[in-house]
């Protein structure tokens, strides 16, 4: 029988701390939170690996290091409300929950979002909303949030999302503008005007909605 217990002692220890992931808050978060719950029963036993799994056709869930990262860039404060795009099975939510006071978890995908409901509900975090609609239109009714995070890659940051991040907010995601490898990056608003910044590699499968568009063929 699989000691999940040690195994997120031993995804904190040797994938997230050794990667620069230094908030005690947010390795709390992932040695409290059961990721086991949020996969394919087949995918348990390895829900703690160093790797990203697939939860529905073309969508999966990040790589602990991947995530935690992103979620550190975001400096999350116990009073900031969130609005993360594609919740998928509520994972991240999970995490979020325990680092603001709320949260809006967006997943355009049915199945997914009720997955993420049911598993949220069970383990208690009440501070979390899922809501289901078209991930690049954001959830404007909530906005201005303090923090926005995409739970996967963008070919590029919606103008339409961007405007709900509030003063002083901050969005992570990870831009793959050609569908290659692609880089994490943090943008902040700070005085009206938004900016951002190129942090750290990575490889994270495209949200739907957000993929590059089709070349010209000739």
């Amino acid at each position: 029988m699989i000691d999940y217990r040690a195994a997120r002692l031993n995804m904190v220890d040797s994938q997230l701390r050794t990667n620069q992931v230094t908030d005690g808050a947010l390795l709390e978060a992932f040695l409290a939170v059961p990721r086991e719950r949020f996969v394919p029963a087949p995918l348990a036993g390895v829900a703690y690996a160093d790797e990203k799994l697939p939860i529905a056709p073309r969508r999966c869930l990040l790589e602990p290091m991947v995530l935690a990262r992103m979620l550190q860039l975001l400096a999350l404060l116990p009073g900031d409300r969130v609005l993360e795009v594609g919740a998928g099975t509520g994972c991240a939510s999970a995490y979020l929950s325990r680092l603001a006071v709320n949260v809006i978890a967006l997943e355009s995908d049915a199945g997914l979002a009720a997955t993420a409901r049911a598993r949220l509900k069970e383990l208690g975090c009440s501070n979390v909303t899922v809501v289901e609609g078209p991930l690049p239109a954001g959830h404007a009714a909530g906005a201005p949030y303090d923090a926005i995070l995409f739970d996967g890659a963008v070919a590029a940051i919606p103008e339409t999302i961007a405007d709900q991040l509030a003063e002083g907010g901050r969005l992570a995601t990870v831009v793959k503008p050609d569908g290659t490898m692609g880089q994490a990056v943090l943008m902040m608003r700070a005085d009206g005007v938004l900016s951002q910044r190129p942090v750290f590699d990575a490889a994270s499968q495209f949200l739907p909605g957000f993929e590059p568009a089709p070349g010209f063929v000739f």
